[in-house]
């Protein structure tokens, strides 16, 4: 098993189109997923019951999960999952408290001419927890972690329910949630979660402002085709790895890097840039030993093997960041000499991951970093999940009339340059210089 090469030295192509990124058609799942949501939406909690069996193969008891069955989540939590999960919890929020902006920022324009821009948290979120193929509890505290810190007052997590656990979600997400302080939470999934969510259902979920946190293509779909009754963070694919790397890389550590994030999924990319055609050989010669040694072999030998997953030649260590600039990999990781000045030097990145004790990894559970991060090229225009993700800024302009008075003539010629003239006359009728002059 090895990852195909791409030789882009000596060449200056559209590197986009050169880098490998697999499909995910969200609009081939939109028409499936459309009859799901308008049946949610119809007929609330008895669709959710319907998909559960359908899609879950279980139809749990309490579609809300009851309390009690959270607490118990929580104590039954191996001691070290439980420490795992607090130090986590800690690392987060202590990065999360530096995430946000002022409460009020004030700006005068002109004597008597204020413009405050007030932030403010929105009010009611719900966050998805995929439970496929792997339980991710990981997600629930980046979604959780800057949804308290930004200050959302009411929040919602939904996450599948499993047949193993009669119904129930995974009891890592349940006992999560506990710790967290979050007691609602819904054996509900896929896109039927997105739907509860953005219609709500009725003596079940009220509907909420903001949809958050990665899901299948399913889910995705139904973000996209809820967009606008709920606002959503971002439509997130498959993940992706881009590793950075010169002859100074460790290829063992770049090896299964590379094979950690082919772990998440068979469409997951994982993509090697450098100017080393040794280090290349060498990490090829070293993935299928490594992956012989986990546990989700097929998975990974599938995303590593797959379209999306290459090694690219490049001529220095300058068109490869051409190259990953042009990728705009969810997690990039750099492994070169000069790694930190490197890594500044990035500017399309969902994280930046420094020298050879940083892996992923790392950003996925304790890092204290978010996880939750653009996809598919997204970084080019799109952050990942902080707290400026749960908030949104208001401008309350405060003028007085002697302010108004001094921008007045402004106002009105570009009103009247836009054909305009009830904008015009709103300033003409407040800033005539007799009162019959108004109209």
């Amino acid at each position: 098993m090895e990852l195909r090469l791409i030789d882009v030295r000596g060449l200056t192509p559209d590197y986009r189109a050169v880098v490998p990124r697999g499909a995910f058609d969200i609009d081939h799942a939109l028409g499936a997923v459309k009859g799901i949501c308008d049946a949610v939406a119809e007929r609330g909690e008895a669709a959710l019951r319907e998909f559960a069996e359908r899609f879950d193969k279980v139809v749990p008891e309490h579609l809300r999960v009851p309390a009690e069955a959270l607490a118990r989540c929580a104590d039954e939590l191996d001691p070290e999952v439980r420490a795992a999960f607090t130090e986590s919890i800690r690392r987060r929020r202590e990065v999360a408290e530096t995430e946000g902006t002022p409460d009020l920022v004030r700006a005068e324009v002109a004597p008597g001419a204020v413009v405050e821009t007030k932030t403010v948290p929105v009010a009611r979120v719900g966050l998805y927890v995929p439970g496929g193929l792997a339980p991710l509890a990981s997600s629930v505290l980046m979604n959780v972690v800057p949804a308290q810190v930004a200050g959302v007052g009411s929040l919602a997590v939904a996450t599948p329910p499993s047949a193993e656990f009669g119904g129930l979600p995974h009891p890592s997400i349940l006992g999560l949630c506990h710790l967290l302080g979050v007691d609602e939470v819904y054996a509900v999934g896929g896109a039927q979660a997105i739907a509860m969510f953005a219609h709500g259902v009725e003596g079940l979920c009220a509907p909420v402002d903001l949809v958050t946190g990665p899901g299948n293509i399913w889910v995705v779909a139904a973000k996209r085709y809820l967009r606008g009754v709920v606002g959503i963070d971002s439509e997130a694919g498959p993940t992706e790895i881009a590793v950075l790397a010169d002859d100074s890389a460790d290829a063992a550590y770049v090896a299964a890097d590379l094979i950690s994030q082919a772990e998440h999924d068979p469409m997951a990319g994982s993509v090697l840039v450098t100017d080393s055609p040794e280090l290349a050989a060498s990490v090829n010669g070293l993935l299928a030993g490594q992956v012989a040694a986990l546990d989700n072999v097929d998975r990974i030998e599938t995303a590593l093997t797959g379209p999306q997953s290459a090694i690219v030649l490049v001529d220095d260590m300058e068109q490869g960041l051409a190259v990953v600039d042009a990728y705009g990999a969810e997690h990039l990781e750099v492994h070169t000499r000069d790694a930190y000045a490197l890594a500044h030097r990035v500017q399309n990145a969902g994280a930046i991951f420094i020298g050879p004790w940083s892996p992923v990894p790392l950003g996925d559970y304790s890092a204290g970093s978010t996880h939750v991060l653009p996809t598919a090229g997204a970084a080019r225009y799109q952050s990942g999940l902080t707290v400026r993700s749960f908030c949104k800024t208001v401008h309350l302009i405060h003028y007085t009339e002697g302010a108004l008075r001094e921008v007045g003539p402004t106002v009105e010629r570009f009103a009247r340059e836009e054909r305009l003239p009830g904008h015009a006359a709103a300033i003409t009728v407040r800033t005539a210089a007799e009162q019959g002059d108004r109209w």
